[in-house]
């Protein structure tokens, strides 16, 4: 066999091989929990005029007030902003956030000057903002928590009583890196104790407490903890109402966005799988469907142009509700 021939053999193999029929296996998965929950959802247009809403922009502004006040001890501040951020409407602020804590660790721990009250050696307050200034990513060194430790190297015992600082440094622990043993130290510390005090404080602080230890901060999905988190804080009687109440109306606004665009996909995909009647079949699973007004079970094809519209409406709605 010549050089051209051995080369050109594989050639042949490949060309023979591409004519032979593949039937691909099924992955066999099981069936969506939901059914058919999705493909026939039909959104309820009433939180339309909630999104433009004079009081709903009210309390947004309101909060945006909240947030730049002057008069404000930066201690609050970081509590509001924890707050805002545990209910999951952090979104809508970042900027503001963002230069809050900007201007903490500028004028806190790079110049040493300012920002400075009565609540510095706080373990709640000095935990916390530890926490928030590395979850944004500023610099902060774990060296601030050796004031909490006795002439032997331990956590000093009288920290126990402090249920809210003890729980807030175990939040803190879990923005640690490798090498910072005295994090280490007080996540073990904190553990032991935050286990012990479970069955013996009440509620709303035991939620937290049993909360955490399941499950950290630093380790939730946001849109989870924030709906468990609202039934905890409204149970706190020193809570916030305007956040709260924004909180809840922007929770069920992005459910029902989300609910919109699972309808839309499951539609999609049930086009494609050819299980929306035989108009889907005879188009090889490429066409695209809508259900009519005229009665049950009679859809008329939907074409592109009205695919493409309904994504970009999706679209517009969630950037005017995030610019509000």
């Amino acid at each position: 066999m010549s050089l051209l021939d051995s080369a050109a053999a594989p050639l042949t193999l490949i060309q023979n091989h591409n004519h032979q029929d593949c039937n691909r296996r099924s992955a066999n998965f099981h069936p969506s929990i939901w059914g058919d929950y999705f493909l026939f959802y039909a959104a309820d247009d009433s939180l339309e005029a909630d999104v433009v809403n004079e009081n709903i922009l009210k309390l947004k502004e309101e909060i945006r007030r909240m947030l730049v006040a002057p008069d404000i001890k930066y201690v609050q501040k970081l509590d509001l902003i924890d707050v805002i951020q545990r209910l999951g409407i952090s979104y809508h602020f970042e900027t503001e956030v963002d230069e809050i804590l900007e201007k903490i660790h500028k004028n806190h721990h790079v110049s040493g000057s300012g920002l400075r009250d009565d609540n510095d050696d706080d373990l709640h307050s000095i935990s916390l903002q530890f926490r928030l200034l590395r979850q944004h990513g500023h610099k902060m060194s774990s060296d601030v928590f050796n004031k909490f430790k006795d002439n032997k190297g331990n956590f000093k015992e009288s920290l126990v009583t402090d249920i809210k600082g003890i729980l807030s440094l175990y939040e803190a622990t879990h923005l640690r890196v490798h090498g910072e043993d005295i994090l280490e130290e007080a996540l073990a510390f904190t553990t032991s104790h935050l286990e012990s005090m479970a069955t013996q404080i009440s509620s709303p602080l035991a939620e937290q407490v049993n909360r955490a230890l399941n499950r950290p901060i630093r380790r939730g999905l946001q849109r989870l903890d924030a709906r468990h988190y609202m039934s905890v804080y409204q149970e706190d009687p020193l809570h916030n109402k305007v956040l709260l109440t924004f909180a809840k109306l922007d929770f069920n606004i992005l459910q029902k966005l989300h609910q919109k665009e699972l309808s839309d996909i499951s539609r999609k995909l049930s086009v494609r799988e050819g299980s929306w009647g035989k108009t889907a079949a005879r188009e090889g699973g490429r066409g695209k469907t809508a259900v009519t007004k005229e009665g049950e079970g009679k859809r008329r094809p939907r074409t592109e142009g009205e695919g493409k519209r309904s994504t970009n409406e999706e679209r517009g709605k969630r950037q005017r509700w995030r610019q509000g």
